[in-house]
Formats: structure tokens, sequence, C-alpha cells
């Protein structure tokens, strides 16, 4: 593409998350946060150049990483984004 300035980069990087309907990838993302949309998941694992990445489906990714289809988030008891176990207290 030539393109050489790196706000430029980030722009069109922003339109494209936009157009493929994906959210930003943060680096500093809690780990006991739900996991991030099926598509960014995807175009993750899809990144790396090769045989196999050029191969994989969306529908075979979703199989194997054992996602539900459709969803941001695997469902889960959770309040306000807020997970929660239930708790034994032993007195």
């Amino acid at each position: 593409m030539g393109v050489t300035d790196f706000g430029h980069m980030q722009e069109i990087s922003r339109h494209v998350r936009e157009l493929l309907g994906i959210e930003e990838p943060l680096f500093s993302r809690s780990i006991a946060l739900p996991y991030r949309d099926n598509m960014g998941l995807f175009l993750e694992r899809k990144a790396p150049t090769g045989e196999k990445a050029d191969a994989l489906t969306f529908s075979q990714f979703i199989q194997k990483a054992g996602l539900e289809p459709y969803t941001t988030a695997p469902s889960c008891p959770c309040t306000d984004g807020l997970w929660w176990l239930p708790i034994t207290v032993l007195t």
C-alpha cells in the first residue's frame, strides 16, 4: 500500500476494525474479562502465514475453539460484567 506514516496506519486499522465490526485489541486487557468477539479472535489466529492458517475457516475455528457461534462472549452467570462464583463459608 505504500503507507509509511504510523498515524495513517492507525487510522486505516481503526477503519478496518469498524468495517469488520471487531473491537480494538487492548494489550492491557485483564484475563478476568470475558472472551473478545469471535471475529477478532479468528483474525488473530489467521494472522500468521502458512498452509494451516490459510486453510482455516471461521466455522472450523469456532468449532475447534469451543466457542458459540454468533456470540461475542461465552454465556456466564455474571452481573454487570463481573464474574461470580458460589462460595461456601466454613464456620
